[in-house]
């Protein structure tokens, strides 16, 4: 047995500026959460966790919580996580839940939810004032703390704030191309997934080549600006694992391989399922809109989520009953995507989102994806991130400022790059 797969006890990776904090169970004791910023705690089984929003009367503000439960944890399909966002009355501003799904598997899942000021948010909502994001466990039934799993559950906050437009009227999303492309073809090109949404692994538009165990989860990351459509595939290798961790080989795992995108605020999009027999099995997303401001006003979640620019996250999952079957692992995973339209200008905001430039696709958000930086503690890869990355931590630790780190990142990145390529003969 591979340390940490089939047992679902892969860590999530947090941020390495995440800071602790502890729900409250009443309101008179809620810590405030700050814009732009990001939280590790706990969500004990049974419990129902309150924050506080201080807010103004124009700008929206999301709240995204990632659960990650424990090593060793077992989960139900029904189990999951719900997070909502109320005002000071207790009026609802709006909700969401997220379940861990028929792979019957433990493993990171985030839920979403928000107060926005606009047409697409409760009236009762839109006032300055003090709000509550509110976190808790769901089971069978949508029944608040009856999730079958014990112990506690990791937990990361995520919060963002996004200032009102200058000149955008509330309007519905246009007329799309609803059609899926061929999917992308050629020669793979390796990239190693992270453990959790902060090491994340940049891709741009290509093939990709991972590889994932039973019980592990791979995130990516993939930069969309306003106006175009993102697409993606997961196909899983054939073959039984490899190996002699075990499994008979034969049979079929209904749901095996879970495909999440999730939005700049790590809001769920859509998800993809596969089921897998030990040959080569593919998931795609269902076609997105273009992205673009006015999605926020659709009836359909899915839609609605693709409302902002900026780096949009996928979340692979490869179930624990794979190992019952076809061994620990790994398992070959390719990914297809493809970002296509021609990107266009969005709206202009009236003040800074927080954190500021999250809603941006920007000339270095492009070479992050090019050069495929992220990844980072716990994604299976000794913890590198691609060429020149012990060097990029030493550098970080002289103290130069972000942009003039990645600058000198990619000049060694390409530095080696070139180094590896086999020189021409005759």
């Amino acid at each position: 047995m591979v340390p940490g797969a089939a047992d679902g006890s892969y860590p999530y990776a947090f941020g390495e500026d995440d800071r602790e904090i502890k729900g409250a169970s009443v309101a008179g004791d809620a810590a405030r959460l700050d814009p732009g910023g990001t939280y590790r705690g706990t969500l004990p089984d049974g419990a129902t966790l309150l924050y506080r929003l201080d807010l103004d009367a124009t700008t929206n503000a999301y709240v995204s919580a990632t659960a990650a439960p424990r090593p060793g944890a077992r989960v139900a399909s029904a189990d999951g996580l719900r997070v909502s966002v109320q005002d000071a009355d207790g009026h609802l501003c709006s909700t969401g839940t997220v379940h861990f799904g028929p792979t019957r598997s433990a493993h990171p899942v985030a839920a979403w939810a928000g107060r926005e000021t606009g047409e697409g948010g409760s009236y009762l909502c839109r006032g300055a004032g003090t709000y509550y994001a509110l976190v808790e466990r769901r089971g069978a039934a949508g029944v608040s703390g009856a999730s079958s799993s014990s112990g506690d559950w990791d937990l990361e906050l995520d919060y963002v704030t996004e200032p009102g437009p200058r000149g955008t009227g509330d309007t519905a999303p246009g007329t799309w191309n609803s059609a899926a492309p061929e999917p992308l073809s050629g020669d793979p090109v390796r990239r190693v997934g992270g453990a959790g949404f902060a090491a994340a692994r940049a891709l741009e538009q290509g093939v990709w080549e991972d590889d994932v165990r039973p019980g592990q989860t791979r995130f990516y990351k993939v930069p969309v600006d306003w106006g175009q459509q993102l697409y993606a595939t997961a196909e899983l290798a054939d073959g039984t694992g490899g190996g002699d961790d075990g499994g008979d080989g034969g049979g079929f795992v209904g749901t095996a391989l879970t495909m999440s995108l999730y939005n700049p605020v790590r809001g769920r999009v859509d998800d993809a399922e596969t089921g897998y027999g030990g040959e080569r099995s593919t998931t795609s997303l269902r076609p997105l809109p273009p992205v673009a401001y006015e999605n926020r006003y659709a009836s359909e979640d899915r839609i609605g989520a693709m409302r902002f620019a900026g780096w949009y996250y996928l979340a692979v999952h490869l179930g624990t009953p794979v190992a019952d079957r076809f061994g620990d692992g790994p398992f070959g995973l390719t990914l297809r995507i493809r970002v296509s339209g021609t990107a266009r200008s969005g709206p202009v905001y009236m003040g800074r989102s927080a954190p500021g430039g999250v809603f941006e696709v920007t000339a270095g958000t492009r070479r992050e994806a090019v050069a495929g930086t992220g990844g980072g503690p716990g994604d299976g890869s000794g913890g590198g991130g691609g060429p020149g990355s012990g060097a990029m931590k030493l550098v970080a630790a002289g103290g130069l400022g972000t942009g003039s780190l990645l600058v000198l990142w990619l000049g060694l990145w390409t530095l080696l790059s070139r180094r590896r390529r086999p020189r021409r003969t005759g």
